[in-house]
């Protein structure tokens, strides 16, 4: 299928197209861009793909099947609901929307058009967050009690700054998503978030979140990018032990390095002192990290997009996830508790955002 990326900055360049490259079904047929700098880039990253000036010239071109949209936060909704409108099938990167009524009016467009719309969730696949699926499900740790998932980075200057921007719409929307798919839907939502104040104005630059899940598992999670620290760590408690796990996900890591999954035969592959450990009745032992390889996203989409599925993170996932992330800004606003009133955590049932 011929995919058009719309946008080539960081992400659209070090996290979709080397991962759409080494992807089965998909191929990169054009990009969206307009700075010369990025079309230099482009043209040495992509040889003799075509360089669009906006994604209405891609759709003009009328040779496209899919799009990705990898440009700024507050540009998701028009773009995506121009692509659907289109009739192309859509991976929005994360954030999937600035709110909740936007990504609801987005799923619903996606529905009635019958295109396929999925989010760009890919640290659902860090190795640590799939090992830890595959000791849970293997009943490892019992249940699960509590949650504790940090991912703090001394890199403010990748923070996209202003009121549209911000850590917990960039770091949040992964967070959130791993613990909902790890624990399932939420149902309270407490949060502290702080701000800076720059040039492009307020910006909120670190967290701390805590989810109560329906299941009776509570998660916390927190990020910053303001506090000069790199720390990455996973800590799990369960009926039966406890699980650790530290460090940033190998993909990633090498990926901003300039490693590409397409030429590499060991991708996603962890080293022995990235393991996590386990920790039970018998004592203390180290898991093998599995592997994992964010490629596999691009290759699922495409499959679901001629077998009719619902690809690897369908719209109506995501929604619970900027769900909870509205709640999060209310209750760091007001010093409140938020309970998620509507069914929306507890469905897979696309909502109406009219309603809403």
């Amino acid at each position: 299928m011929k995919l058009g990326l719309v946008g080539y900055g960081f992400g659209g360049r070090i996290f979709h197209a080397p991962f759409i490259q080494a992807a089965d079904g998909v191929e990169i047929g054009g990009v969206v861009a307009r700075s010369a700098d990025k079309i230099a880039q482009i043209a040495f990253d992509l040889p003799g793909v075509p360089v669009f000036a906006s994604l209405s010239d891609l759709i003009a071109d009328g040779s496209f099947d899919v799009v990705t949209i990898t440009t700024p936060p507050a540009t998701h909704t028009p773009l995506t609901l121009e692509a659907i409108e289109a009739g192309l099938h859509v991976v929005c990167d994360k954030p999937f929307a600035m709110n909740l009524r936007d990504a609801a009016q987005m799923a619903d467009a996606a529905v009635k058009k019958g295109v396929l719309l999925n989010v760009f969730q890919n640290r659902r696949r860090d190795t640590d967050l799939v090992t830890l699926a595959s000791l849970i499900d293997a009943g490892e740790l019992g249940d699960i009690q509590r949650v504790h998932n940090r991912m703090d980075f001394d890199q403010i200057e990748t923070l996209e700054r202003g009121p549209d921007g911000g850590l917990l719409r960039d770091l949040g929307s992964h967070l959130v998503d791993q613990m909902i798919w790890l624990l399932g839907p939420v149902e309270f939502v407490d949060a502290q978030v702080n701000h800076l104040n720059f040039a492009e104005g307020r910006t909120d630059v670190d967290f701390v979140i805590h989810l109560r899940h329906v299941s009776g598992a509570h998660s916390y999670i927190s990020a910053t990018k303001a506090n000069y620290l790199n720390a990455r760590e996973i800590r799990v408690y369960g009926t039966k032990g406890a699980y650790v796990v530290n460090g940033t996900d190998v993909q990633a890591r090498e990926a901003i390095d300039g490693k590409r999954p397409a030429t590499s035969d060991n991708w996603g592959e962890e080293p022995q002192s990235a393991w996590g450990t386990l920790y039970g009745e018998s004592g203390p032992r180290r898991i093998p990290s599995l592997r994992s390889d964010y490629s596999d996203y691009y290759t699922e989409f495409a499959k679901a997009i001629r077998d009719g599925t619902d690809g690897p993170v369908p719209a109506r996932q995501s929604l619970r996830t900027v769900e909870v992330l509205d709640a999060a800004r209310i209750a760091a606003a007001s010093g409140q508790i938020v309970q998620l009133d509507s069914k929306l955590q507890q469905t897979d049932t696309p909502v109406d955002w009219r309603l809403l």
